[in-house]
């Protein structure tokens, strides 16, 4: 069961599903633990989420998934502009409001995020205290590293043209214009900010009735700027970390990377996939299954039976 809300991020209406614990066992005086989580570049909550959101409750944990400022049912403009600034706040106003969910202990609050938002985390909970832990699942945290893989599978040419679009949209920007869009996942050698092999057909199998195949250009302007792993030394919560050893998207370097700087609040797993196959199948069942055995420890959800003494 998914319970359709909203809450608002610097003065703009966000859509959300609240999915509660489903679980029969007591919740604690203080409630149960929540997990805050969005999606990664240019993706929907409609969008291969739902799944883990719905394991989650049935461990008596409680879900609060939601869309970006101008993504899927959320209000905003411009449409389909990805910022990782904004989004960002958003992940903040979203924390906030899930703290106040009735039933919902607002310190055993944890973050789960995915690709560009398994970097989100990572910085928002470095600047958040009471954060309970932390979930980045095949995580991108280096954007100069993301560059630079771009660079080795397409070629330097796909930066520049990349960077050429990028600029065409921000002087639309700056002279009011509308904007100027790219496609978010298309084939090799074409204007799509992610195009690897079989990203396409991996992305829109997935994709939600509310996911569009675009994203305004000028975000690849600041894709380099995107770097969330120092903020991996700052945290103060566990983290599990999982990686995809074949991920041409999000570079498996830079997540291991991050995960060293978290020291020994970090839990590592490796996986021999690509980035989409943890959406799905197997390996998105084996992703999960590692998910919930660090939540239900980090978190305990459930309180323990007292013993009888004799």
């Amino acid at each position: 069961m998914k319970n359709e809300i909203t809450f608002t991020s610097h003065g703009v209406t966000c859509a959300a599903w609240h999915v509660p614990a489903t679980t029969d066992a007591p919740a604690p005086e203080t409630g149960r633990p929540c997990v805050v989580m969005a999606h990664g570049f240019g993706g929907t909550r409609d969008t291969g989420l739902l799944g883990y959101a719905e394991a989650f409750a049935q461990a008596g944990i409680d879900a609060f998934v939601f869309d970006y400022r101008g993504f899927g049912d959320s209000d905003g403009t411009p449409r389909q502009d990805v910022s990782f600034r904004r989004q960002r706040q958003d992940y903040r106003a979203a924390i906030d409001a899930a703290r106040r969910l009735p039933g919902v202990d607002p310190d055993r609050i944890a973050l789960w995020g995915t690709s560009y938002s398994g970097g989100h985390v990572i910085e928002v909970a470095a600047q958040d205290e009471r954060i309970a832990a932390v979930v980045s699942l095949t995580p991108a945290t280096d954007g100069l590293a993301a560059l630079m893989q771009i660079a080795r599978y397409a070629g330097a040419g796909q930066l520049v043209r990349a960077t050429g679009h990028g600029l065409r949209d921000l002087a639309r920007a700056l002279t009011k214009l509308a904007p100027h869009h790219v496609p978010v996942v298309g084939q090799p050698g074409s204007a799509a900010i992610i195009s690897t092999p079989g990203a396409e057909e991996a992305y829109t199998s997935m994709a939600g009735a509310t996911w569009r195949n675009e994203v305004c250009a000028r975000t690849a302007l600041e894709v380099g700027l995107n770097r969330p792993t120092p903020f991996a030394r700052r945290l103060r919560c566990p983290i599990l970390v999982q990686v995809g050893t074949h991920d041409r998207i999000a570079p498996p370097d830079a997540a291991r990377r991050t995960a060293a700087k978290a020291g020994a609040l970090a839990q590592l797993r490796e996986y021999p996939v690509d980035h989409f196959d943890v959406y799905r199948g197997p390996w998105q069942q084996q992703a999960l299954a590692d998910q919930l055995a660090f939540l239900l420890r980090v978190l305990d959800p459930v309180p323990a039976t007292p013993s009888l003494t004799m």
